[in-house]
Order: structure tokens, then sequence, then C-alpha cells
């Protein structure tokens, strides 16, 4: 299997140190392990066959909210707004997408400090993500189902242009790169910080609300985390070469592989994210 990249890792042993954003919350951790030289160590393709697992439970995900669906379909329903997109869903929906978001926040932060559970808690992460996508796609975008299909198409094409950019060495984790990673990751947090808070005082309520709603903002917000996330992969790639060039221990597999995974979801949500917005300001 070839290699992620053509750059030479550090030699064994040894680590690079790296800022606070160079690597989402999962990489980062692996870059804090210590143990090499073991005897049967983390390869590409264990890796490779990792992140592909937890992408198949993602897709269970998806197979499970389609399976629940007539037996939830029962009791009091609602009628709102997302995106534009006019949904009529039951109360018993509603609840299980809230438990599956709830979830997730749980799943992840167990895979990030529990790393022993990462085989666990990151396959039920991708499963909860799944079901939210299914929820998105096939209760909230009805009749547009085939933008699940296009935002797969567009995030694919996006984690392999990032790869061909890293392994050609056209972009390096360098200062220059975390630098520009940390000016667009602060800007984005700052922005959703201050839309919270400004919901949260009433004089500024309908302001936020305003800038929420408002489909140019909203997209310019979702392309702004899809480069982030896509920067994000370049790091990815590059703690993946330094798991394999160091020599880690195999179990470490599952992290690295957990990491990837997290990022690849997380373009798909913004993608399908921008999609529905688009779509759903035409039809209004």
């Amino acid at each position: 299997m070839a290699r992620l990249s053509y750059n030479q890792g550090p030699a064994a042993g040894e680590t690079k140190k790296r800022s606070l954003l160079a690597a989402n919350p999962i990489m980062r951790r692996l870059d804090k392990v210590d143990e090499y030289g073991a005897q049967e160590c983390a390869t590409y393709n264990g890796i490779i066959m990792k992140t592909a697992l937890f992408m198949l439970f993602t897709l269970g995900g998806v197979i499970l909210n389609l399976v629940l669906t007539n037996s939830l379909s029962v009791g009091e329903m609602m009628n709102f707004s997302i995106k534009n997109f006019p949904v009529s869903v039951y109360m018993n929906e509603i609840f299980a997408v809230g438990a599956c978001l709830v979830l997730a926040i749980v799943f992840q932060l167990l895979a990030f400090f529990v790393k022993a559970s990462t085989p666990v808690t990151g396959a039920l992460y991708c499963v909860t993500q799944g079901y939210i996508i299914a929820f998105l796609l096939f209760r909230v975008a009805q009749g547009y189902e085939y933008l699940g299909a296009l935002a797969l198409a567009i995030t694919f094409v996006i984690v392999i242009t990032m790869s061909l950019l890293y392994k050609k060495g056209i972009v390096r984790v360098n200062k220059k790169f975390k630098a520009v990673l940390f000016t667009l990751m602060i800007t984005g947090v700052t922005i959703s910080l201050l839309t919270f808070l400004a919901y949260l005082i009433p004089f500024t309520r309908n302001i936020a609300a305003l800038v929420v709603d408002h489909t140019a903002l909203s997209i310019f917000s979702s392309v702004i985390f899809i480069i982030i996330a896509s920067l994000f992969l370049i790091s990815d790639f590059d703690t993946i070469d330094n798991v394999v060039n160091n020599k880690l221990p195999k179990k470490y597999e599952w992290m690295a592989a957990f990491g990837l995974a997290f990022t690849i979801i997380w373009i798909y949500v913004k993608v399908l994210d921008i999609l529905l917005r688009v779509i759903g300001n035409k039809k209004n």
C-alpha cells in the first residue's frame, strides 16, 4: 500500500511539537504517545481499513434511521421549518434525533479521553452521525434526497484533493500552515460564540436571528468551516505519517482512523448544510 505522503517523518523515538490547533482533538492525543518501536506496529493499510469500518458504521446509522421510521411515526406531530424546508415530523423522531446529538457528544468525549474505548465509542459516534444525516435527508429534505449523494461526491473530491496536495508536498504542516489554520479556526469559533451570545441578549436576539437566517452569510460560514476541516485533513495525514513512521503499537490505528473519520464526517455534514441552504433558498 502506498504511503499517504512522500514527506519524511521524524526518526523513531522523536516527536513533532504541534500547536493547539494543528490537528483535531483525537489526532492531538496521538502526538503525546511515546510508545515507540513496538513489535506489531501501526500500518497505513490498518488505518485505512479501520477508517473504512467507521464509515460503514455511519452508513449503519443511516439504515437504522430508515428501519426505525415506521416505529417512531406515531403520536403527536410538530410542524416547523429547517433551512427553509417545511418539516412535519413526529415528536418521537425529534426525541430520537435529540438523543443522538447528546450521545454523539458523549461518545466523542469517551473516544478522546479513554483511548481503549475508541473502537466501540468511535463506532457508536459514527452511528449517531449517520442517524442525524438520514433525518436531514429523508425527513427534512424530502424530494431532494439526491443531495446526500451529491454531498458525498463533493466530500470525496475534497479528501482526494487534500491527499494529493499533501502527498506532493504542495501543502506542508509547518509554522505557516499552523498560523493559517489557527487564524481560520479562531475566526470561525469567535463568530459562532458571538452569535450564540447575541441570542442570549434580548435586544440583540433579532439581529443574531437575522444573521443566522441570512442564506449568503450562512453559506459563507459553512464554507469557512469546510476550509478549516480540509486543512485539518492535511494535519490528519501528517499525524498518520508520524504514527506509522514512529512505529507506534497497532492499537493506535483505531485512534488515527477515528480521527480521520471524524474529520471526513465533519466535512460531509458542512457540505450537506450548504446544499440544503441553497436548495431551501431556491424553494422559498
